[in-house]
């Protein structure tokens, strides 16, 4: 349902992203993890899309799949389509993806320690993307490389240009990041939970900084993250996720103002500013379930205490349907009482 209704919008707005059907798997010796099933969204130009869900949901291995970074094997992708450009991302060839990746579209990996070549220069890190792609080299890209870090607010970027990763603060280094990222000024970035390891305040520093820089850029975002909060603040529109599939997909303001899934519900529920001081904070009981071994039913059905776990299906998974204008959930009646 909420694949064909996409459609017909495309033909309306000429998205920069839409993702119809997606589905990646996991071959494994205990069995098929389906990590993602059935997923879709689109995204428009200078948009920002959220997704959002426990760990384990399917957020990132949703974007790795999109960008072809899912190792195959074990992964697999065994349906769908992203369309970017007229282009299907998920049938292209490895060197056909070299060509997009990094220069078109861009991704903010969750750890910029780990993400960061500690034995070169961040300097070199950031003149390597205008080597590969735009071909600059020597003066040229190192002036485009202290440019960047100064847009960034990496404070004396000319001297800092020989600098390593580790002589940076985690707050430096995802800048860092994200001036990488955007130094090809590509069409669409991903970020995958690009504040998770920052404190509070430098969090809100790293995504006005994402902000200042979609908006002078046009960028669209794509942003990974379980803090409905981050989401409230810079997002147009969110997908919910849980066991690998969207269970409630809408625009930021309606999702807030009306959400109708139970897991949604105790998503918001579990906000700490949602609680008066000195109150226990709520929890989701239990865990998510194992991907290798879902069944045919509501995946949430056994952790929802919002709704009526007695009423959630058992033989068949729910599907998306559009309850209001551009808001869709799972018709799962145990999940929306």
């Amino acid at each position: 349902m909420l694949a064909q209704c996409l459609s017909q919008m495309s033909i309306q707005f000429m998205s920069v992203l839409e993702v119809k059907n997606l589905t990646t798997r996991f071959h494994t010796r205990g069995g098929v993890v389906k990590a993602v099933e059935d997923v879709s969204f689109s995204l428009e130009k200078g948009e920002t899309l959220g997704i959002v869900g426990e760990s384990g949901s399917g957020k990132s291995v949703t974007c790795y799949s999109l960008l072809g970074l899912i190792p195959q094997p074990p992964g697999r992708i065994h349906a769908g389509t992203a369309m970017f450009d007229k282009m299907d991302l998920l049938q292209l060839s490895e060197f056909e993806l070299r060509h997009i990746r990094g220069k078109r579209i861009s991704m903010i990996f969750q750890d910029p320690m780990t993400s960061l070549n500690p034995y070169m220069t961040v300097g070199a890190q950031l003149m390597e993307p205008l080597e590969i792609h735009e071909r600059i080299k020597g003066l040229e890209a190192h002036q485009r490389a202290v440019e960047a870090m100064g847009e960034v607010g990496i404070p004396e970027p000319e001297s800092r240009m020989g600098a390593y990763p580790f002589e940076f603060s985690g707050g430096m280094r995802q800048r860092i990041m994200i001036a990488m990222a955007l130094i090809t000024r590509p069409e669409l970035l991903i970020a995958d939970e690009p504040t998770t390891a920052l404190d509070v305040t430098v969090q809100k520093q790293v995504l006005d900084l994402i902000k200042a820089r979609q908006e002078k850029l046009g960028t669209a975002v794509v942003l990974i993250t379980h803090d409905l909060g981050v989401v409230a603040q810079v997002c147009d529109k969110v997908n919910v996720m849980y066991a690998g599939r969207t269970v409630e997909s809408a625009r930021v303001e309606s999702l807030f103002r009306d959400p109708r899934h139970a897991y949604t519900r105790a998503l918001l529920k579990s906000i700490p500013a949602n609680h008066e001081k000195g109150e226990e904070l709520y929890t989701i009981p239990g865990l998510p379930p194992i991907l290798s071994k879902l069944d045919n039913g509501c995946s949430f059905r056994f952790r929802n205490t919002l709704g009526d776990a007695e009423k959630c299906l058992t033989a068949q998974a729910p599907q998306l349907d559009e309850v209001k204008s551009e808001h869709y959930v799972q018709n799962c009646p145990g999940c929306l009482a």
